[in-house]
């Protein structure tokens, strides 16, 4: 059963929220692009720094032993909060783009040959399209595209009818960065499942809003960033079922990875370390351990609540905006908004509301073949989260009317 959230007292806990914009209190709606941090995560980051600065696993020193713990704690962490089966399954890495380089280059040596197929959708970010296309370059296998509609949804009987032996892997967004739809992503899995194929879940614009059960999903592969849940910045994951991140080979040679080497030969490091080349980052996953702990204290549902009833109402308030129309009218939506005003480009719309002290994303926001779909330059992005406020979708709108009246 979710609880209301007391969002005034909540905005405490962000010391950003506060700051002054060209004179006026800013209003941040530019959460998908990354999320702002809460004072528990910024001092957990100050306290490792004054306190026990040291790198992992190789120091025999006390400083280096509680650096170890904590940073393994943080993958404890992680692995809780996804339900993954085993600890070893989660791999630090730098952020999305670098887990899904990672899968692309490691699956696609062990596993891509020349004529294969790897199976991506319309709406994908740009890091879950180009890595692809690298690896299927060099192997001289075919990307091929699930198509969608008009409404931003992914076309399902197309799916299936492209889902042939050829196909090798499926990699897909759970949630549209640039149109805000939520995909079929089990319906997706089971299907690819069903003819013996893994999936990649590309869950960076999910895990801070939805539940992710990487057991209930039966997914093979997830990758998301820690500063999209409240973490630092530089600091992702990858999960991936042990059976796979097994049989792949290492991504990056160096310090950690390895539990022997001679010039003649390496051996490589056991699971998670064999992905884990060089000196990770240390404040990084203790400080997203730290994010995950305020989600968990709030709660994912009561989250979910609180955002869904803000989109409720800023569609409502901005289908009201006279020549206003939303890039992305699936059913199944995340807490987002994609629009266009009148023909008014969407930079200048952004930078009349940043004016205002309102932060919007504006452009192709990574999704280039979305917006030639749509025959447009890009769109102004609104991206909320828990922190939200009603009064700061009416400012919004308030803001979009006076640059329609500017700019008409």
């Amino acid at each position: 059963m979710s609880a209301e959230l007391n969002i005034e007292e909540i905005r405490k806990d962000f010391p950003i929220l506060d700051a002054k914009v060209y004179g006026k209190r800013l209003v941040y709606l530019d959460n998908g692009a990354t999320s702002q941090k809460p004072v528990q995560v910024l001092e957990t980051l100050d306290n490792y720094y004054k306190e026990y600065n040291s790198n992992v696993h190789r120091g025999v020193h006390l400083l280096s032993q509680v650096a170890t713990e904590a940073y393994e704690a943080a993958r404890k962490k992680v692995a809780s909060f996804i339900n993954a089966k085993h600890d070893h399954e989660v791999i630090f890495t730098r952020g999305t783009t670098e887990s899904i380089n990672l899968v692309a280059s490691s699956f696609g040596k062990l596993a891509l040959k020349k004529g294969d197929e790897v199976l991506i959708s319309a709406m994908e970010h740009h890091s879950n399209i180009v890595p692809w296309q690298m690896i299927c370059e060099d192997k001289e296998a075919v990307l091929k595209v699930i198509p969608m509609n008009t409404n931003g949804e992914l076309l399902m009987d197309e799916f299936a009818s492209l889902l042939t032996d050829k196909v090798k892997i499926v990699s897909v967004t759970y949630i549209s960065n640039s149109l805000g739809t939520i995909n079929p992503v089990k319906e997706i899995i089971n299907q690819a499942h069903a003819k013996n194929i893994p999936v990649l879940l590309d869950v960076a614009q999910a895990i801070q809003h939805v539940p992710i059960d990487v057991q209930e999903l039966d997914v093979d592969f997830i990758a998301f960033s820690g500063h999209k849940i409240y973490g630092p910045t530089g600091i992702g994951v990858l999960y991936g079922k042990e059976e796979w991140l097994n049989k792949m080979p290492p991504y990056q040679g160096g310090g950690d990875m390895i539990k022997t080497v001679t010039f003649a030969k390496t051996i490589y490091n056991d699971l998670p370390y064999k992905f884990e080349a060089g000196t990770p980052d240390v404040a990084g996953a203790i400080g997203l351990s730290a994010a995950i702990d305020y989600v968990n204290n709030l709660g994912l549902e009561n989250i979910q609540q609180a955002e869904h009833e803000l989109l409720k109402y800023a569609m409502k308030k901005l289908s009201e905006v006279d020549g206003l129309r939303f890039i992305g009218n699936a059913k199944e939506h995340a807490s987002l908004v994609s629009f266009l005003v009148r023909d008014i480009h969407p930079f200048d719309t952004g930078d009349i509301l940043d004016k205002q002290g309102i932060a919007v994303r504006t452009g192709h926001h990574c999704t280039q073949p979305v917006m030639d779909f749509f025959g447009i330059p890009g769109t102004v992005r609104a991206s909320f989260a828990f922190y939200n406020t009603k009064e700061e979708v009416d400012l919004l709108a308030a803001g979009i009317e006076k640059a329609v009246m500017m700019l008409s």
